[in-house]
């Protein structure tokens, strides 16, 4: 999608170009980047648009550590693409390029989105400006507006989903007990995961939404919360043992088959063969204590 008219590449004057949407970066990136132009040369012009107000008569769009890089190497004129965009276009062109980049703060993207919906754009038209999805936005706009930053953290290392970390934002605690049990019984969430997720919530209750903080207990503890404590610590039992109740089975269904499979000598040749002579002790132990019953 083409949102700016582009003209041909412009040895523009340092001063005369001020940074657009100015962001703090890495002294050793940059340091890197100052050396590898030094050495090789600019790869890529910056982009830049004509401005409306100010002193200067150009501001950057794309390519601030460009910029800086040549100003730290001395140099009073660097190669520019000059772009003709509205004030919004130009902030779109800037994020599009920081979605680009290969490594990039999840901080940065998450706080652009969020400037997006507090200038009108609805989801959809962040979807569709970033490449994201909008049901992706949309979640990541609730649990923002909600300060889920632990939530967030959790959806962007992909190990939970977005939807069910809305789920997790809109529901009390009775409520996620039964949606961590209805997700287990499920298969939405399984082994590893479980634990994980059950983990997060307890996190999320007892140090609070975002990262540092702490919620202070000034209630005093009455006869219902602790039924009601009790209640919970029940259901959380009741998925230990489904879980426990599973994994028993799968194991007595490895250990008959095993057990089939070396009472086959065509299958103990094979083993000899491939030089498989053991296998993990528990599982030995179980197949052979049975076998002599």
């Amino acid at each position: 999608m083409h949102i700016a008219e582009e003209t041909s590449v412009r040895l523009i004057p340092l001063e005369d170009i001020r940074v657009l949407n100015p962001r703090a970066r890495n002294k050793q990136v940059f340091a890197r980047l100052v050396e590898n132009i030094s050495a090789l040369g600019l790869k890529r012009p910056i982009t830049v648009a004509p401005t409306t107000s100010g002193t200067e008569p150009y501001e950057i769009i794309c390519g601030q550590g460009r910029f800086e890089a040549f100003q730290a190497l001395g140099e009073t004129k660097i190669p520019c693409i000059v772009v003709t965009a509205s004030e919004a276009d130009r902030y779109l062109m800037g994020l599009v390029e920081n979605l680009a980049r290969r490594k990039h703060s999840n901080r940065d993207l998450l706080a652009s989105i969020q400037l997006l919906s507090d200038r009108g754009y609805t989801s959809q038209q962040i979807a569709e400006k970033t490449c994201l999805d909008a049901g992706y936005v949309y979640g990541i706009l609730v649990l923002l507006r909600q300060g889920e930053e632990r939530l967030i953290a959790a959806v962007e290392n992909g190990w939970l989903s977005i939807k069910l970390a809305m789920d997790i934002a809109r529901s009390t605690d009775t409520d996620l007990q039964q949606a961590m049990i209805d997700a287990y019984e499920g298969g939405v969430l399984k082994g590893d995961q479980l634990m994980r997720v059950r983990r997060l919530i307890d996190k999320r209750k007892t140090l609070g939404k975002r990262y540092g903080q702490q919620i202070t207990r000034t209630e005093k503890p009455t006869p219902q919360k602790l039924l009601h404590t009790y209640q919970v610590e029940v259901r959380r039992q009741k998925v230990m043992i489904k879980k426990s109740d599973i994994n028993e089975q799968r194991l007595l269904i490895i250990v008959t088959a095993m057990r089939k499979l070396l009472a086959d000598d065509y299958f103990r040749t094979l083993l000899r063969n491939e030089d498989i002579p053991d296998m993990p002790k528990p599982l030995a132990d179980r197949i052979l204590g049975e076998s002599q019953r």
